[in-house]
């Protein structure tokens, strides 16, 4: 993040907390309920979110040296990601050319070659057939034409994004404002070190889990007894980047930090960046590293999704947790009082999945009871205002008269 950026942050993170007051979105709305529980929108929400969008699906870290590859399956099309000899991303779907069997099926790790397991034909990391089995029985043909399907896909800012189409376009002018780049361009993020991933399943909408993180104003009641106890609830700061927003939270360092002179403070001392990649990618950012989230409809449903959690650490972060002979692989099993040391956000997966998605899950069994024709979006919730809205101005067929019904109250 560029240095005055922080420091407009941090001010203003001061000024709400110092004057008990907070960011405003200039008043409340009401969201309808069918939002997250209507299966025509939920259709037209993973056609053009999903099917038809650019995917953020990983970080430079995933693909740490060239030969390296991981799989996924989250979002129609059977993906395999490799860095080649040169050390360049690629992308392909997963499937064969023969007779459509997917070639890879281990999550993740190292290889330049890939062989389907129904017949052993074989492609290189560059997606290309290098050979199959007794071609004097099968027949000629010319390799070049049966290469792995590529996708469109781009490496930039330490993130990894695929388009799920052959024929897609990723168009980084059009998903990034320039504020938003140079504010990205800052952070390094290329220089992450991949550590660990975990995987959620919930019984709720998958917006629900990206409202989870859009306010703190639940903090002093939903987590009272941990991430209370780190920020300061009801304040924060919130920007824009058209689509695309920022959520800055406050956390309890911040009352050491302004006691600093101003040229020692670090965004990181006293805030928690939280960035909103619309539509399905929430990124925290804390000193030690980064928390990935990646949100993901299941079974073709409204009701039920699953979260992608991975964690990123910078090296000197795991060189130190090393040393202290923490494993940064699996940092919630060792001992918490000497991993919040280094890194004090390392609980953080367990209170998503057992404080935030057990509220959303019981919210979204609320909402498909019919009682209730909405929820109600404060003034202190800019965040959920503003991503709601973009949903619909790309998902109505008169988006801009959608956009201005968001009625304010």
């Amino acid at each position: 993040m560029l240095r005055e950026e922080q420091i407009r942050l941090l001010k203003g993170l001061i000024r709400y907390q110092e004057s008990g007051t907070n960011v405003d979105a200039g008043g409340i709305i009401q969201n309808p309920s069918n939002t997250y529980t209507c299966e025509e929108r939920f259709e037209k929400e993973w056609n053009t979110f999903f099917k038809d969008y650019p995917q953020i699906v990983g970080m430079t870290g995933d693909l740490p040296e060239p030969g390296t590859f991981f799989t996924r399956e989250d979002f129609g099309i059977p993906l395999l990601a490799t860095r080649d000899e040169k050390g360049k991303f690629k992308a392909f779907a997963n499937v064969c050319a023969h007779r459509g069997v997917i070639v890879e099926n281990e999550a993740k790790g190292k290889k330049v070659k890939f062989s389907c397991p129904f017949h052993g034909w074989t492609y290189n990391n560059s997606g290309k057939l290098i050979g199959f089995p007794k071609p004097d029985h099968f027949g000629e043909i010319d390799k070049s034409c049966y290469g792995l399907t590529e996708l469109p896909c781009l490496e930039k800012y330490g993130f990894l994004w695929v388009h799920p189409s052959p024929k897609g376009e990723i168009d980084l002018d059009k998903l990034f404002d320039k504020r938003l780049k140079d504010d990205l361009e800052a952070w390094g993020f290329q220089n992450l070190v991949l550590t660990h991933e975990e995987e959620y399943i919930t019984e709720m909408n998958w917006k629900l889990a990206i409202d989870t993180f859009g306010e703190t104003y639940h903090f002093s009641v939903l987590h009272k007894d941990t991430l209370f106890n780190e920020f300061h609830g009801n304040v924060q700061m919130f920007d824009t980047f058209k689509r695309n927003a920022r959520l800055t939270l406050c956390t309890r360092n911040i009352d050491a930090m302004k006691l600093e002179p101003e040229e020692d403070w670090h965004i990181c001392k006293g805030a928690f960046p939280v960035y909103y990649f619309f539509p399905n990618i929430i990124l925290n950012v804390s000193g030690e590293g980064i928390i990935l989230v990646r949100e993901y409809p299941l079974d073709n449903s409204p009701h039920r999704s699953v979260s992608k959690i991975s964690f990123y650490f910078w090296p000197h972060v795991i060189e130190n947790l090393k040393e202290l002979g923490i494993d940064p692989s699996n940092i919630e099993e060792n001992d918490t009082a000497q991993a919040n040391d280094i890194h004090p956000y390392s609980g953080f997966g367990e209170i998503i999945r057992d404080e935030d998605y057990v509220a959303a899950a019981a919210s979204h069994k609320g909402l498909r009871a019919g009682t209730l024709d909405f929820t109600t979006f404060g003034k202190n919730e800019p965040a959920l205002h503003h991503y709601h809205n973009t949903c619909l101005l790309y998902t109505s067929d008169a988006a801009d008269d959608v956009y201005k019904r968001q009625i304010l109250i």
